[in-house]
C-alpha cells in the first residue's frame, strides 16, 4: 500500500506540472480483455481442469497529463478500469486503478507511437460461481506493459493500445459446500486491447 501511495504522489506531482507546462485532460473508452487461466480441482474426480478465458468488453475512465519534449512526450495517466473475462459460462470481473507512464514519439503530423510500464492496483475481483469463497489476489500492486499508437486532432485524441501483465497474479477460491470438493485459483493477469478517446482541457 505504501508503494501505491508513493506512485500516486509522484503521478500527482507530474500531472500538476503537466497542467502548468503543457496539457491535462480526461479520457475514457472500452477494453477488450481476457485474464489468465482458471484452474479448478474437483476433489471427488481427482483431476485438474485448466481453461483459458474468452475476451469480453469492459470500460475505463480517468485523466492524463502530457509533457512535450520536442518530438517526444511523457504521458502519465490515472485510470479506473473494469475488465471481464469468461470461462465457459463463468464471468471473472476485476476492478482496478491503472497508472501507465508512457513515453511517446510523434512520427508525422498528428500520429504518434508510445510505450511504457503500467502500475496496476486491484480494488476488487469477483468470480461468478455460486457457493464459493474467492480470496484476494496475491499481489494488489502489479506491473504491466502498454504499447500503442495515437492520433491527436486538436483537443481530441484517439488511441489504441495493447496491455499485458508481466507475471501471474492469482486469487484462490474454495467451495462452501464440502461435499462438492471444489477448489481452484484464477490468474488475474490482464491481456487486453484498449480503445480510448481523450479530451484536452
Amino acid at each position: 500500500m505504501r508503494k501505491f501511495l508513493l506512485v500516486l504522489c509522484i503521478l500527482g506531482s507530474t500531472l500538476m506540472y503537466a497542467q502548468s507546462k503543457n496539457a491535462i485532460g480526461i479520457k475514457g473508452g472500452l477494453n477488450y480483455s481476457s485474464n489468465g487461466d482458471l484452474f479448478t480441482e474437483a476433489v471427488n474426480a481427482g483431476q485438474d481442469i485448466i481453461e483459458g478465458s474468452e475476451s469480453k468488453v469492459g470500460y475505463h475512465i480517468g485523466f492524463y497529463g502530457k509533457i512535450h519534449l520536442s518530438n517526444f512526450y511523457l504521458r502519465p495517466e490515472l485510470v479506473y478500469t473494469k475488465t471481464t473475462s469468461q470461462y465457459e459460462d463463468v464471468d471473472y470481473d476485476i476492478k482496478k486503478l491503472d497508472l501507465p507512464v508512457l513515453l511517446g514519439y510523434r512520427i508525422i503530423g498528428p500520429l504518434s507511437i508510445f510505450a511504457g510500464p503500467s502500475f496496476q492496483y486491484i480494488l476488487d475481483n469477483d468470480l461468478d460461481i455460486e457457493d464459493i469463497d474467492l480470496g484476494d489476489v496475491e499481489n494488489e500492486i502489479s506491473l504491466g506493459l502498454n504499447i500503442g499508437a495515437a492520433v491527436q486532432l486538436g483537443n481530441i485524441g484517439l488511441d489504441v493500445r495493447y496491455e499485458r501483465g508481466f507475471s501471474e497474479n492469482e486469487a484462490a477460491f474454495i467451495g462452501r459446500n464440502i461435499s462438492d470438493g471444489l477448489a481452484g485459483r484464477v490468474d488475474s493477469r490482464p491481456s487486453q486491447i484498449i480503445f480510448s478517446l481523450s479530451v484536452k482541457l
